[in-house]
């Protein structure tokens, strides 16, 4: 890795293959184990901590002197590494399994993300849909890609918010906000799918043209917000604070809003934001 922290396409090609290689021996058992909630109220099985296991130790062997910041450990690790990263030491922050509570019941939507950070920023990620065998990569500056074949949204035509798939996760967006999308849809229609970090791609790929989401967390979104961006895409968050993805990432939980067009983020957000 060069000293300006740029992902050679042999490095990233690495990456992909060890997610790939732990998500072929872990990720095979859904909906056949039991499950744990956490203290915050999300699950945890067998196979989150297989997986955070499998990548952190193949991380370490590739990336000497890299930091590791996983979901499934303690706050008090993930603080520590946090500030390393926040000091200059590039690191991998990894879900090993994001939509446990899809997997735990056999709903197969679920994810791995891995995203190298430095200086608080995402410098490569890469979300792997198992299901569906798909793996979405991106490099800062580098583009975006679905199995190898670029994305881009830039020759997608511009739909008008009520012609728009959107991706609402209802259950952790401010109550008002919630209750006037259910009751007034602005879009065609609506789903949501159980991982965040297929929402991002998801839109990357314009299968889903908006997108809310009301708390998510730094693991959950460090990859695919830069899928989303190297495709050409666009993020805020509820405030109305816009190109997040071009500010430092934070280690709190943050709302998201993105679209496929800056057009179509500012109708979004006008919904999103207006007077109940």
């Amino acid at each position: 890795m060069t000293q300006d922290h740029h992902v050679s396409p042999t490095e990233q090609q690495t990456v992909i293959e060890l997610v790939r290689s732990a998500a072929a021996e872990h990720l095979t058992r859904a909906g056949t184990q039991s499950a744990d909630r956490k203290a915050d109220g999300s699950w945890i099985t067998a196979t989150d901590e297989a997986m955070q296991a499998a990548l952190q130790e193949g991380l370490a062997e590739r990336f000497a002197g890299h930091g590791f910041l996983g979901e499934e450990m303690s706050v008090a690790e993930q603080e520590a590494a946090w500030r390393a990263c926040l000091d200059g030491q590039p690191t991998w922050v990894v879900d090993p399994l994001d939509g446990t509570s899809n997997f735990r019941i056999g709903f197969p939507v679920y994810s791995v993300t891995v995203a190298l950070l430095v200086g608080g920023r995402t410098v490569f990620g890469v979300v792997f849909d198992p299901c569906r065998d798909e793996c979405f990569h991106a490099a800062r500056d580098g583009g975006a890609w679905l199995n190898g074949e670029p994305l881009s949204l830039k020759d997608e035509p511009r739909q008008a918010l009520g012609s728009c798939l959107a991706t609402v996760d209802f259950k952790r967006l401010p109550k008002p906000v919630a209750t006037r999308l259910a009751c007034e849809p602005p879009y065609a229609s609506q789903r949501s799918i159980g991982s965040v970090a297929l929402d991002w791609c998801w839109v990357a790929a314009h299968r889903v043209q908006v997108y809310v989401h009301g708390k998510q967390k730094l693991w959950d979104y460090a990859a695919g917000q830069l899928v989303l961006q190297e495709a050409g895409g666009t993020s805020a968050e509820l405030d109305g604070r816009l190109d997040i993805a071009e500010e430092p990432l934070e280690p709190l939980p943050r709302s998201a809003v993105a679209a496929t067009h800056v057009e179509l983020l500012e109708e979004w957000l006008d919904v999103l934001t207006a007077e109940s």
